[in-house]
Formats: C-alpha cells, sequence, structure tokens
C-alpha cells in the first residue's frame, strides 16, 4: 500500500471520516516529506519515515490522546528531533499524548508529566521539572548532571 493508502486507512471511523480532508492536511503540515512520498510503497520508507507515517495514521482518526511507545528507538537524531518537534506541535492542538520513551534525557526535557518505573511499578511521577530536580533520578539516569529542564 502506498503511503497516502496507509494515511487514509486511519480515518476509518465514521466521525474521522467527515474530516479525512483536513486530517490530511494537518499531517503533511507536521510531515511535509510523507506528502512528497505519497505514492511510494510504504514498507519501502527509512525507518523514521515509518514512525512519521505511524504518527500521522492515528492523527488521521482525529484523536483527543494519542498513545506512543518508543517513538525514537533505532533512529537518527535528526530524524528524533523532527519527530519530538512534531509531537510539540500535536500537543499545541490540544491532542494530549502519552508515550513510553527510552530516551529519558529528551523526554524530560520535552515532556510536562513523567512516571518512572522500576519493575513494573510506578517509583516516581509528577512534573518533569520537579523529577529533574530528584536525587534519584539525577543518579538513575544522568550521573551527577541535572536535566537540563
Amino acid at each position: 500500500m502506498s503511503v497516502l493508502d496507509n494515511l487514509l486507512i486511519g480515518s476509518y471511523s465514521g466521525s474521522a471520516r467527515s474530516k479525512k480532508s483536513q486530517n490530511l492536511k494537518k499531517v503533511y503540515e507536521h510531515f511535509p516529506r510523507l506528502q512528497e512520498r505519497r505514492k511510494q510503497i510504504a514498507k519501502t520508507l527509512s525507518g523514521g519515515e515509518q514512525q512519521m507515517l505511524a504518527i500521522g495514521r492515528g492523527l488521521m482518526a482525529d484523536p483527543k490522546l494519542m498513545l506512543i511507545d518508543e517513538m525514537s528507538l533505532g533512529l537518527a537524531p535528526i530524524v528524533i528531533d523532527d519527530l519530538f518537534r512534531a509531537l510539540e506541535q500535536i500537543k499545541q492542538r490540544g491532542i494530549t499524548i502519552l508515550f513510553v520513551e527510552q530516551n529519558v534525557r529528551r523526554t524530560l526535557k520535552e515532556a510536562d508529566r513523567a512516571y518512572i518505573l522500576e519493575s513494573g511499578r510506578v517509583a516516581l511521577s509528577g512534573k518533569t521539572a520537579d523529577l529533574c530536580e530528584e536525587d534519584r533520578v539525577k543518579k538513575a539516569y544522568f550521573g551527577v548532571e541535572v536535566c537540563g529542564v
């Protein structure tokens, strides 16, 4: 299937179908590369472009909440920057984003709130600025550095 076909599948629900054109325009604003590659077969995209496509397909459903798992895993730093920039724009549109991310430093810099899990249980939670001041967070994730939030 093409990039465009993949995006259109995201607008399957009745409420999203009526906003398909608007949502497609917004996806292309967030991810111009997807518009450039709209006719390309989706499985031939790079890893970062496939991640953009997955997020774009989710946006086509006109969500109030998005769940994103390990967005930056295995991607180049420049692509990660593009994805986090898009998440910030999505958040500004009023869409809540809940994501699991292994890049703790970047996550604490970008997120409003965080939950730190240890052995499957919430060990710490709160505003990211507050968590960056926690000694346990500093030692576990940053050595002696502060996270720079």
